[in-house]
């Protein structure tokens, strides 16, 4: 494989998860118990041997610095390896200038001093897991100045609303960069990944600042569709977009379905992630558990269903969960009811509550909230 490095974009300011992300990046998201949104990318950098990554953070820097913290837990080489968290000062909330762009002039000097010649890079807003040294061999004996993941679907007039797309010719060239606005069923979605030289990388960010302090990656690389070969490559397996609460919602449920979660986890390419040294979930004598995702640590009295239960949770006698993604350090007491809802971190549902949400649109109970 060819030298390269990866960089995990930070979503831009299209992208606002109602509730978690009030207290976190996306990528430091709780998701399926045990990992972080974050994980998905950073490993498959690291299965694919790039192990020199740039993760870029715009607000809230503290759980995800936390989370990645050495990027050890990675298995990236740690002699010649290393994960930098890079910052962006403009910390002005939902401001049209947060970019992506603006994120990466505010750091350009440490995109220069890389070494590699090539630079991989992807969303921290994506659940998938993806070859990135074969996505590199395919773009440099393709002759391509760009080469752009995607993913066919069959559901746009519904799905992924707001998502940018890819048009293509018959050679898989790329026409245009758009976004979907449901107007036809079948689309490719782009992934936000992108591989190219560094050089033309720091080119095509010099040159969006020129244009636009409002322009985007994909905004500059749309403009250069006429000038520049373009290519699309088709990712295939599992992938889920958190974009709105909801999308967070329906990507933790859909993996509990097992032929979903084998087709994103494989024993061959781990998703790694920071370790907690807790105990076995204890399931005491009445406890009811069905359909469900369990993490370690909890403790299990009452009545599950359909549900993610995130580490150190306490589900006490009588309690009924169903149909919700409760994230860690969750109590949910006696006799009260869950449904149809995301429960935030380190909340208290201490009375008899009955908290049930609309099966088509998931509800918020927010951080450390006491009910």
């Amino acid at each position: 494989m060819a030298s390269a490095f990866g960089i995990v974009n930070s979503s831009g300011n299209h992208i606002w998860v109602e509730g978690l992300q009030d207290h976190r990046p996306i990528g430091a998201f709780s998701f399926l118990g045990r990992y972080r949104v974050i994980d998905f990318p950073i490993s498959n950098l690291s299965n694919s041997g790039i192990d020199r990554i740039q993760v870029y953070v715009r607000r809230k820097p503290r759980s995800i610095t936390e989370h990645i913290g050495t990027g050890r837990h990675y298995n990236i080489n740690s002699k010649r390896g290393r994960i930098q968290i890079l910052f962006s000062e403009d910390q002005s909330e939902n401001s049209i200038y947060n970019t992506d762009i603006a994120a990466f002039m505010e750091n350009i000097e440490s995109i220069e001093k890389m070494h590699e010649e090539y630079v991989v890079i992807t969303p921290n807003y994506l659940i998938f897991t993806q070859d990135f040294s074969k996505l590199l061999d395919a773009h440099i004996e393709s002759g391509a100045d760009i080469t752009l993941l995607y993913h066919s679907v069959d559901n746009a007039k519904d799905a992924f609303l707001n998502s940018d797309i890819l048009n293509l010719n018959k050679q898989k060239g790329v026409l245009s960069i758009e976004k979907n606005r449901g107007t036809a069923k079948s689309r490719n979605i782009f992934l936000d990944t992108y591989v190219m030289k560094k050089d033309l990388f720091l080119q095509l960010i010099k040159n969006a600042r020129n244009l636009s302090s409002m322009y985007t990656l994909a905004q500059i690389v749309n403009s250069a569709c006429d000038e520049l070969d373009i290519r699309g490559v088709a990712h295939r397996g599992y992938f889920a977009a958190i974009t709105s609460l909801q999308n967070y919602y329906e990507a933790n449920m859909s993996l509990i379905d097992y032929k979903n979660a084998t087709a994103l986890f494989n024993e061959e390419w781990p998703i790694y992630t920071r370790t907690n040294d807790s105990a076995p979930t204890q399931y005491i004598e009445g406890a009811s558990v069905k359909h469900s995702v369990v993490s370690n640590g909890c403790i299990i009295e009452g009545t599950v269903e359909n549900s993610i239960i995130g580490r150190a949770c306490t589900i006490e006698k009588g309690a009924v969960v169903k149909n919700s993604v409760i994230l860690p350090d969750t109590k949910i007491g006696k006799n009260s009811h869950i449904e149809n809802f995301v429960v935030d971190k380190h909340t208290r549902i201490v009375h008899e509550n009955q908290v049930i949400g609309n099966p088509e649109k998931a509800g918020y109970v927010t951080r450390g909230d006491r009910l």
